[in-house]
């Protein structure tokens, strides 16, 4: 099955086609951006079509702008003009089959492009905003634009929103094929008016976990005090660090889920417990941060950010830890007042997995003609708000 993502501008003169919203970033190359742009000559009035591919980073909601103040910082931006081709010695497009695909259907009056993000760029990521707040939500995105203009950077031009499409991409990536063996960690604590401690050690069985697999976690405890361990609490955090434009770390408790495992004095425990954090439990966390949306429920929590480039450029880092609390009294009557926590913490490596690779089929084979003639009808004159998908 294969999808088309087209927008067209208010006035019918040009429309964006893309195969694909979703590029993977492999850490050491991302995949290209690829597209068409069909362009009705005879609208343009002379004039050329651009397009561009902007990373930006939105800080800010939508009132702002309407100040005068810009919530929005670009992070990286690439212009080409498709129409008229400029003819420029090494501007030619490599045709991959989708865009080959594309040009065929389109015919003479589409126009291909590409882009190669660097690949020191953040991911797609978004904070979640509250239930009562409105407008976009603050992030890091990606946007492709085809736009009518006498020039590709001119201030003093103005560019009418119906001369305008465009559509909203994420970058992604996806865990690396070699898992190996989970984080481990050791804690010796001793207490007050007692000469032993209590030992913890605790492992997670892999390095990387998929959104919504269990955490398995295993737990080993050496209870050598006269104190009792009345309870277990195993979390999982999320830790959100904002480099653009503060140095400021948020953590958020996405996942938390209590053990009444009760260690006596002189007692040892060795068991395995199993959390699972979802977004799904989380949709009223104002703050959290998650994969780039695309559609209100096209996401997941965050992945952990693998690639560490310049800190200026990276927008937002994710990491998580999985933290083990252990709840430990005096026992007696005044055990709850006496209280006190031991807590040891391992990195947790939280990411989407490769999907399988299919080869790509031809948008165009028996029996889908008249599909994509149904297609075109239903994107006619469609306004840049406006989307359609083909499958």
């Amino acid at each position: 099955m294969a999808k088309v993502f087209k927008k067209t501008a208010g006035n019918g003169h040009i429309s964006l086609c893309l195969g694909k919203r979703d590029f993977v970033d492999n850490v050491d190359s991302v995949e290209v951006v690829d597209g068409v742009v069909k362009v009705d000559p005879a609208g343009l009035n002379g004039k050329k079509v651009f397009v561009y591919l902007a990373c930006a980073f939105r800080y800010g909601s939508e009132d702002l702008d309407v100040m005068g103040l810009s919530g929005r910082k670009d992070i990286w931006i690439n212009r080409v003009q498709v129409y008229p081709p400029t003819g420029v010695l090494g501007t030619s497009v490599p045709k991959t089959p989708l865009l080959e695909a594309l040009l065929k259907k389109v015919g003479e009056q589409g126009c291909p492009f590409s882009f190669q993000m660097p690949k020191n760029l953040p991911c797609s990521v978004s904070l979640q905003p509250g239930p009562n707040d409105s407008g976009k939500a603050c992030g890091v995105d990606f946007e492709v634009k085809a736009y009518v203009a006498d020039a590709a950077e001119n201030l003093d031009e103005v560019i009418h929103k119906k001369d305008t499409c465009r559509l909203m991409i994420r970058k992604i990536q996806f865990a690396p094929a070699n898992n190996k063996a989970g984080p481990k960690a050791d804690l010796c604590k001793v207490f007050m008016m007692s000469d032993k401690p209590v030992h913890l050690s605790a492992s997670l069985e892999k390095e990387i976990y998929y959104h919504g697999d269990p955490i398995v976690v295993s737990v080993k405890i050496n209870n050598e005090t006269n104190k009792v361990v009345k309870k277990i609490n195993v979390s999982v955090e999320q830790l959100t660090h904002v480099v653009l434009y503060c140095s400021d770390t948020y953590t958020k408790s996405v996942c938390t889920e209590e053990f009444g495992e009760t260690i006596n004095a002189n007692s040892t425990l060795d068991k395995t417990f199993q959390i699972t954090p979802l977004l799904a439990n989380n949709t009223e966390k104002r703050g959290i941060s998650v994969d780039g949306r695309l559609k209100d429920s096209d996401t997941n929590l965050a992945s952990t950010t693998l690639s560490q480039g310049e800190r200026e450029m990276m927008g937002i880092i994710v990491s998580y830890k999985v933290k083990i609390n252990l709840v430990v009294s005096s026992g007696g009557l005044l055990g709850g007042l006496t209280a006190s926590n031991v807590t040891l913490e391992l990195p947790l490596t939280l990411m989407s997995p490769k999907p399988a690779a299919h080869g790509i089929k031809s948008l165009f084979s028996s029996g889908q003609t008249s599909q994509w003639s149904k297609w075109n009808v239903e994107t006619t004159g469609n306004t840049e708000q406006e989307e359609t998908t083909y499958h």
